[in-house]
């Protein structure tokens, strides 16, 4: 079994936090603390007294392959972005553009500490094929939108899901029913029962702008809260991303459902879509957790960043004890985590899932050391990343990726075809 030792790294707590071993053996945090000898023989020694140990983070919810779309449509509302820009330009991706598109998306999120991310996209088995060589972890969704696909091309969905629990240790599934403006209620119905019955997790889009509220009620006489719980979707197995526009009913059916909150704060700003009910949300006893969209909406895939401005506003909005770091720093690890079924991740705790950071302790933006935990999501950027360890293994290593020159280059010429087309 391959082990690493990571010696004399310091693990984050209250303060300046206390300097431990750390043996990974094969994908597990085998121990934490004094490791005997005998326990780490033949283990890869680290020296990492100069690293703090942080859980690396988990992205809940993304579109991976739109990192070709990064800057291509800007300061524009969600609406005319998605109809006059997006789509259009999603048309021409062919599968191997989503190859390319996704090493690109992958390379970015290591390169800043994610290991874990929940997508909605099309061509799922690239985007499955790529997480599987660079070694990181996702919830791929099969991704169902009425009003732009074939009858025929929901059907093989539904087959492909049927015939697909689970692709590898590190990927799973989910059924990924767009948004209620993509999706009717007779779809939605069946997507809900389908992922309750074969036991999968769902994600979607949920109450991300004013006018998805206005169309909704239009149409069908209700919020899109509720017409996902008529369609039996409300539920612990639904991760439902944005959630910004939510009335004071809305919120108590979601949280009675045990659905969890994906927020997506640099997003919803930048499309002017509004700013997430951080803490009416947790107030409210909701399950939070942080996602970035996409690249083409964001316009990156830092969960850092979006980490601290969640904290950020949620201050803004509750008051200065709201959000504090630590409760911060779960909503974009455990949190996401748990949304999709991972219940032995997201923490640096022994048993678990050995995915985490060695974070540069000699950055200047972590000195001085009076509160780890706070200098991380307050002070820190990605750039203090050394090195992203994901089931055991290193993704990253003072700060290389490898073959990352070579990925910057294919998306770079595949972008210029792309928009001479």
């Amino acid at each position: 079994m391959h082990k690493i030792l990571l010696k004399s790294v310091v693990l984050p707590g209250q303060g300046c936090g206390k300097v431990v071993d750390v043996l990974i053996a094969g994908n597990r945090f085998a121990r934490i603390g004094v490791v005997p000898p005998e326990e780490s023989l033949g283990a890869e020694v680290v020296d990492c007294s100069r690293f703090a140990i942080f859980p690396a983070f988990y992205n809940g919810h993304t579109h991976a392959a739109m990192t070709l779309l990064r800057g291509y449509a800007d300061d524009m509302p969600l609406q005319k972005w998605l109809q006059e820009y997006i789509w259009p330009f999603e048309a021409k991706l062919t599968g191997d553009d989503i190859d390319v598109a996704c090493r690109l998306a992958l390379l970015e999120m290591i390169k800043s500490g994610t290991v874990f991310f929940a997508d909605m996209y099309w061509h799922r088995e690239r985007t499955i094929k790529v997480v599987g060589e660079m070694g990181i972890r996702a919830a791929v969704g099969v991704t169902f939108a009425e009003s732009l696909m074939s009858p025929e091309a929901i059907e093989g969905n539904f087959k492909f899901l049927a015939a697909h629990t689970g692709e590898s240790e590190r990927v799973r599934l989910a059924v990924a029913p767009h948004s209620v403006y993509t999706v009717g209620e007779t779809l939605l119905k069946r997507c809900a029962d389908f992922a309750r019955s074969e036991n999968f997790m769902v994600h979607t889009h949920l109450s991300e702008t004013k006018k998805e509220l206005e169309d909704c009620e239009r149409q069908y006489g209700c919020s899109p809260v509720r017409l996902l719980e008529r369609a039996g979707m409300l539920g612990s197995n639904l991760a439902a991303a944005h959630c910004v526009h939510l009335s004071d009913d809305d919120m108590k059916a979601f949280v009675d459902s045990g659905a969890t909150a994906v927020l997506n704060p640099n997003s919803n700003l930048k499309l002017a879509s509004g700013i997430p009910p951080i803490d009416r949300l947790l107030r409210s006893g909701a399950n939070v957790a942080l996602g970035t969209d996409g690249d083409s909406s964001n316009n990156n895939l830092d969960m850092h960043e979006e980490m601290k401005l969640a904290a950020l506003l949620a201050k803004v909005q509750g008051g200065a004890e709201t959000l504090p770091a630590h409760e911060a720093l779960k909503m974009a690890t455990v949190h996401v985590a748990r949304a999709y079924g991972l219940m032995d991740a997201g923490e640096i705790k022994e048993g678990y899932l050995a995915d985490c950071l060695l974070v540069d302790l000699k950055n200047e933006r972590m000195v001085p050391g009076h509160n780890l935990v706070s200098n991380w999501v307050y002070a820190a950027d990605s750039s203090c990343i050394d090195s992203v360890i994901c089931n055991g293994k290193f993704v990253m290593r003072g700060r290389h990726v490898d073959g990352e020159e070579e990925i910057v280059r294919e998306a770079e010429t595949c972008a210029k075809r792309l928009a001479a087309v």
